[in-house]
């Protein structure tokens, strides 16, 4: 069986079982034991050293083509590999640049930005942050009000950005500014490549529901970014965005987190003997099908982004699923911890300990980003089932 530090290794061409074990001993002798089951968002100078030793094995951007660095995996490979990421405990890199920007550039982008871009996301030389999100402009992303005025060949950026995940952490932002403020809101948009590490930029971090401070507002003051990062034409960032946001609902659809609060659920539930119970073995059997449900529904919309087809707003449905589905994993979590799924932190659990709480703090918020449910459902109720306005 080949290993994963074979780079010559085609690997859609392995056993998915063989392609798993592989996937499994590389994340068991390759992870740090402190970084593993992680119940935060780790900083970029604790999982440094764990984002190169996948981009020295090729494993950071499996999923990208091989021309640009990545291994060209099919849906089916990457969820094998997601799968086994999350089951081994792998913490979470830097990863807007890999999930969003890279592929938005490959689709979207010059040569030009191509070679300057994503070489440097793949060493880590850049980390990236997305800049969307406004005051008074989150679901409603067309209201935006940061502008970029261009002068010459530099735009000069000026507004602010907010839920700007892991922002202190980050040296670069993609963002959405206004660049024409006379026309239809959604058509004077651009789609800018902002170097944060200039005057003018300051981040201040949001302390979450669950007492971290992942979140950030980004306020940009008299910014400077050159012409030539500007992603696609002037005016036409909307139609980029749309690129972004249905690469961020697929990934906001995958089975990733579902399964990890499955997983987390199943040794809970078998530490505590609630596995015991007929009426608690069959919700969990219920919700387990409902994240494989949600598994194919994703590979079915990955394999058609992979092999260059477009999809339409039916893609919103993928992320309703996957946000709701690991809702109610982390629910039936709580209620079956008893009492110590009231309690903050790792609590015991038979002859482990475990954090019940932080999951389902956490995952009120998969059901906003990215398009809030209520949004996704107008969406759905618009354009697929043409139901009226």
């Amino acid at each position: 069986m080949p290993t994963p530090q074979d780079r010559a290794t085609d690997w859609n061409a392995v056993s998915d079982d063989d392609f798993r074990q592989a996937i499994a001993d590389f994340i068991a002798t390759r992870v740090p034991p402190g970084l593993r089951h992680l119940n935060r968002r780790p900083r970029w100078a604790e999982v440094r050293d764990w984002y190169m030793t996948l981009s020295r094995n090729g494993w950071l951007v499996p999923g990208w083509p091989v021309e640009w660095g990545g291994k060209g995996l099919s849906p089916s490979k990457m969820l094998v590999y997601v799968e086994e990421l999350e089951r081994g405990g792998a913490p979470r890199v830097m990863d807007q640049g890999l999930m969003n920007l890279g592929p938005v550039l490959i689709a979207r982008g010059s040569d030009e930005q191509r070679r300057r871009f994503l070489p440097k996301i793949i060493s880590g030389e850049h980390l990236w942050c997305q800049g969307y999100s406004e005051p008074n402009a989150g679901s409603d992303l067309a209201s935006l009000r940061t502008e970029a005025r261009l002068e010459g060949d530099e735009f000069i950026v000026n507004g602010q950005k907010i839920w700007t995940s892991v922002a202190f952490d980050a040296n670069h932002m993609f963002a959405l500014v206004r660049t024409d403020k006379t026309v239809k809101k959604q058509a004077g948009i651009s789609f800018l490549l902002i170097d944060m590490r200039q005057p003018g930029v300051t981040v201040r971090p949001i302390r979450n529901i669950a007492g971290h401070e992942e979140l950030c507002e980004v306020f940009l003051d008299n910014v400077r970014t050159p012409r030539t990062n500007l992603v696609g034409a002037l005016n036409d960032g909307w139609q980029i965005a749309k690129t972004l946001l249905g690469f961020e609902r697929i990934w906001s659809g995958s089975p990733r987190q579902s399964t990890i609060a499955l997983i987390r659920l199943e040794r809970l539930a078998q530490a505590t003997g609630k596995m015991n119970d007929p009426v608690f073995a069959a919700r969990f059997d219920r919700l387990a099908m409902d994240v494989l449900d949600g598994a194919s529904a994703y590979e079915r919309f990955a394999q058609i982004m992979r092999t260059g087809g477009s999809f339409g707003s039916e893609v919103s449905v993928l992320k309703i699923w996957a946000t709701e589905t690991c809702q109610r994993v982390t629910e039936l979590m709580v209620e079956a911890a008893d009492d110590l799924g009231t309690l903050t932190g790792e609590v015991p659990i038979d002859d482990e300990t475990m954090d019940i709480l932080y999951p389902f703090l956490d995952c009120r918020a998969f059901t906003i980003y990215g398009g809030s449910s209520q949004v996704q459902r107008n969406i759905l109720a618009k354009s697929v089932l043409a139901l009226p306005a």
